[in-house]
């Protein structure tokens, strides 16, 4: 399969372990810093802690959109997120996510269908089976 090279980011490494990527179609800025735990700052993300936002947001983002082809309507969604790290080789360990929805229209199979709608995140299947995806919802419907 031939691909045409046509890239949607932009990333520049300024100084003292920080990046600036740019979202070429919007102009979204992100700064990356490295962690404390890594001779970085801790001053913005670090790339890790993008992968296990990556993660998540991609969770909840499917989730709405199982919503919007199905019963459901998401009335509220939050997560917090903690990512573990393992020292050999230095990589993530676990992404551990607790997303609370509020939703309308849902009954228990509903919830079912979008919790694994959810799980099947493109994010989740890009993901190597050595990571730990620990992924809990909360849901009031």
């Amino acid at each position: 399969m031939q691909i045409e090279f046509n890239p949607n980011y932009t990333i520049e490494y300024s100084d003292n372990l920080r990046t600036q990527s740019i979202h070429l179609k919007s102009g979204d800025q992100i700064t990356t810093d490295a962690p404390t735990d890594n001779n970085g700052k801790g001053e913005a993300f670090s790339p890790t802690d993008l992968l296990a936002t990556s993660l998540t947001t991609c969770v909840m983002t499917i989730l709405a959109v199982a919503c919007n082809n199905g019963t459901a309507e998401v009335v509220k969604m939050s997560a917090e997120v903690q990512k573990v790290m393992a020292a050999n080789p230095r990589r993530v360990e676990m992404v551990w996510a607790k997303i609370k929805v509020e939703i309308n229209g849902a009954d228990l199979n509903e919830i079912e269908r979008l919790e694994r709608a959810a799980r099947a995140c493109p994010v989740s299947q890009s993901l190597s089976s050595d990571l730990t995806q620990k992924i809990e919802f909360e849901w009031k419907y």
